[in-house]
């Protein structure tokens, strides 16, 4: 950065400058020759600033110390920054003793709110809590306006820097609860335009004890270390430990002379009687600076007390105007504002009113189709009433017809039940006599199926006998001697209850004195009639029946 700076030197003839004020940043070129009067001056034309009188551009000199630019002196040939731009602060040097009696242009009041309000930010001016609060509420109506509760959305104020650290620590609260307490007082302010509400900010400021006052630090002939401060009514020395309350007060109209030598600092007063005030400061730059800002201000002090100038009775007229012009306009947009307000208002009672007739309308309109509705179901219900007068009335007939023809199938009963009362009593005895039939029968068949429990038991053992029979027949004829006469105890054997069911084998004698049994004799085979089984089914079906 030097060197650039050095090659633009060479080169010659301009170099750059940016000056911050509180709203905004500004960047010139200035001659190497010019004098801090001409950077002023630029400046001051370029923010249409005319009470000059009161700022002054401040920068950081090369040892680190705050310091302000000599007007009447070239910028280069001062202790300034080596950077290219080279920066500048626009701040207010001076402060003015009532802000509503001086300050004339808007734009001198705006910078002085920008700049106080940062300072009680920042705790360089001390504020107490409810202080604090009234004026965060003037600032929040100086940026947004009227309040208005439709438009507001919470946690707006939340976001704003609007406190200073200080008093948030002091007391255990949230960001909502210190919104809610300022957006009580925001809303108090409505109709306050913006310089009104900055002027309302200054006047309330300008009575807290560190206002407007430059602190020095300096040590006193016994070497106690004390503040010095520099107002815009006097020069005020405070205790190292308190810096609001003032131990000893120099007004400028009881101070005779101010002066240094090194770093001794004298005051002396109007009465010569009275004793100077001595103190020291650590650099001569520091007394250099206080000689400067006690200049400043002590020439302040003495204009004030003299008529205005030509140029601030200019001023003063063109702002009275300005602000009678203002008011006009207010007053006019306020009206324009009431009526608008008057025909949203109409419009929106005449909106009610249309969408009160149109919901009746629509009521209407739903009653009478619901009417139409009813009729309709009214006529269809005398329809089907009529249908089902017109069946009731033939169901009528009917029944007067069935009762008729009841009646007569009642006599006819009532004649036919003599009848049957005879028949009945016939029918009894009939009853009696088949119970009686009945049960000879059951008695009949109980001793039948004895009977036939019987014979079917000796049947069982006919057919046992009979089987025995056969496997000795069948032993008989496997007998090899088979042409002599079979033995008689094979017949003799069988039981005699079951004689008549064994097979007939015929024996009579032969002409050989032989009984012929039926056998032919030198044949291999048998001839019996055996009838059992034909005999046997005859039988059951005669058993089956008789059951």
């Amino acid at each position: 950065m030097p060197t650039m700076f050095k090659r633009e030197k060479k080169a010659g003839k301009m170099f750059l400058v940016r000056v911050t004020t509180m709203d905004a940043e500004l960047e010139f070129k200035l001659d190497y020759k010019a004098v801090g009067r001409e950077l002023f001056d630029q400046v001051c034309r370029t923010i249409g600033l005319r009470e000059a009188w009161y700022f002054g551009l401040q920068y950081m000199d090369s040892k680190g110390f705050f310091a302000w630019l000599k007007l009447d002196k070239k910028v280069q040939d001062q202790d300034i920054p080596k950077k290219s731009p080279v920066p500048f602060t626009f701040l207010a040097k001076f402060f003015p003793e009532d802000v509503v009696d001086e300050l004339v242009q808007e734009i001198t009041q705006h910078l002085f709110f920008l700049q106080v309000k940062q300072a009680i930010l920042k705790g360089d001016i001390y504020c107490p809590p409810e202080a604090s609060v009234l004026l965060a509420s003037y600032a929040v109506q100086a940026k947004y306006g009227d309040y208005e509760e439709s438009m507001y959305k919470p946690g707006v104020l939340s976001n704003e820097d609007l406190l200073p650290q200080r008093v948030i620590d002091q007391y255990q609260m949230t960001s909502d609860m210190w919104e809610e307490r300022i957006k009580t007082w925001y809303a108090d302010h409505k109709g306050m335009t913006r310089d009104e509400a900055e002027m309302e900010y200054l006047k309330i400021a300008q009575d807290l004890e560190m206002y407007g006052v430059n602190y020095f630090e300096i040590i006193n002939k016994k070497g106690s270390e004390l503040w010095l401060g520099v107002t815009a009514d006097g020069l005020k020395i405070f205790e190292k430990a308190n810096k609001m309350s003032p131990k000893i007060t120099f007004p400028w109209s009881e101070i005779r002379n101010i002066s240094f030598d090194d770093k001794k600092f004298t005051i002396k007063p109007v009465d010569k009687k009275s004793l100077s005030f001595v103190f020291y400061s650590s650099k001569i730059k520091l007394n250099k600076l206080i000689l400067d800002l006690c200049m400043g201000n002590h020439e302040l002090f003495m204009r004030r007390r003299k008529p205005d100038s030509i140029e601030v009775q200019q001023m003063k007229a063109q702002a009275k105007e300005e602000k009678r012009r203002r008011q006009i306009e207010r007053e006019k947009l306020a009206k324009e504002k009431q009526l608008r307000e008057k025909i949203q208002r109409e419009k929106a009672e005449l909106e009610n009113v249309l969408k009160h007739l149109e919901d009746e309308a629509r009521k209407a309109q739903e009653e009478a189709h619901k009417a139409q509705d009813a009729l309709k179901k009214s006529e269809e219900s005398a329809e089907l009433l009529a249908k089902k007068a017109q069946i009731a009335q033939e169901e009528a007939m009917l029944l007067a017809q069935k009762a008729y023809k009841t009646e007569v199938e009642f006599q006819r009963i009532k004649i036919s039940a003599s009848k049957t009362e005879e028949e009945k009593a016939m029918l009894e005895r009939k009853a009696q006599e088949s119970e009686l039939l009945a049960t000879r029968m059951v008695e009949e068949s109980q001793r039948r199926s004895k009977e036939l429990e019987q014979v079917r038991q000796e049947l069982v053992k006919a057919r046992l006998a009979e089987k025995q029979a056969r496997e000795k027949l069948t032993e008989v004829l496997k007998n090899p001697y088979h042409n002599s006469n079979p033995p008689r105890d094979f017949l003799l054997e069988l039981p005699k209850e079951f004689s008549d069911y064994v097979p007939t084998i015929g024996i009579s004698p032969g002409s050989n004195g032989i009984p012929n049994t039926g056998i032919c004799p030198g044949s291999n085979g048998i001839s019996c009639d055996l009838t059992v089984d034909t005999d046997m089914e005859q039988l059951t079906l005669q058993i089956e029946r008789e059951r």
